[in-house]
Parts: C-alpha cells; sequence; structure tokens
C-alpha cells in the first residue's frame, strides 16, 4: 500500500477530515469530480456508521494497484458491537437506528468493490476500492 492515511474517528469533525484526506487522496491518484463527490460520500457513511455504532474506529485511505489498475482503498475499522446480521445490515432501507438505511448498501453502490467482515463483540471491518477508469 503506497500514501497511506490514517484518520482516527471518535467524533463528527473526524468524519469531515476523512472526507477531505479521502477528497484529496482521489484528486492526486487522477479521479475528477463526480468519482470525487461518490468517493467522499461513501467515507461519510462509513465513518458515520463508526461514530453511531462502535463511538470510535479509524478510516484508512491507501493508493492500491491490481495490475495495471490503479485506485483508492478505504478501510473502515472499530471495534464496536459488530453487526448480527450483515445480509440484513445490506439491505436498503434497514436501519438499526432511525435513519434512512442507505449507510452500508450506499457506500457499496457508490464504489467499485466492498467486503464486510463482522465479529460480534469484537468489531467491523469494511474494505472499499474505487478504480480509475
Amino acid at each position: 500500500m503506497e500514501n497511506e492515511s490514517r484518520v482516527p474517528i471518535s467524533s463528527n469533525i473526524d468524519i469531515v477530515t476523512a472526507r477531505q484526506h479521502g477528497r484529496k487522496l482521489a484528486l492526486e491518484l487522477g479521479f475528477e469530480g463526480a468519482e470525487v463527490t461518490l468517493i467522499a460520500a461513501a467515507i461519510s457513511e462509513v465513518a458515520r456508521n463508526i461514530m453511531d455504532h462502535a463511538k470510535r474506529g479509524e478510516i484508512i485511505l491507501a493508493n492500491v494497484r491490481n495490475g495495471n489498475k490503479q485506485g483508492i482503498q478505504i478501510i473502515a475499522q472499530d471495534e464496536g458491537p459488530g453487526i448480527p446480521n450483515i445480509p440484513q445490515a445490506m439491505q436498503y432501507g434497514y436501519s438499526s437506528r432511525k435513519g434512512l438505511g442507505v449507510g452500508l448498501p450506499g457506500a457499496k453502490w457508490l464504489m467499485d468493490e466492498f467486503f464486510i467482515v463482522s465479529h460480534i463483540g469484537k468489531g467491523t471491518t469494511v474494505t472499499m476500492r474505487k478504480w480509475l477508469h
């Protein structure tokens, strides 16, 4: 992983900081306008989930390569309560709080790759990638 930056998440200000770091890295990698906005939105969704469910965690942003493809990788990790039912959490409209229920499914839709691993009582890790086209 080249150009890795870590943003601790424990307040709303940290969500803004993570978005700013993500936008900066996306622009440096060559992403343009709308794609930069989508990446920032996906970062907001996963960072907001950390705040709402685990209270603290971190966003790790990095430049990634796969063969001749280059892109951005965003990892959101926490040591929160975990997600008991990932398929349910990934349904549009499902919300464990009084939100719109677009958090995780919305982030998945915005990115090219999306993986989630969660262990009850140990936390959740979401890994997302967006590739330059």
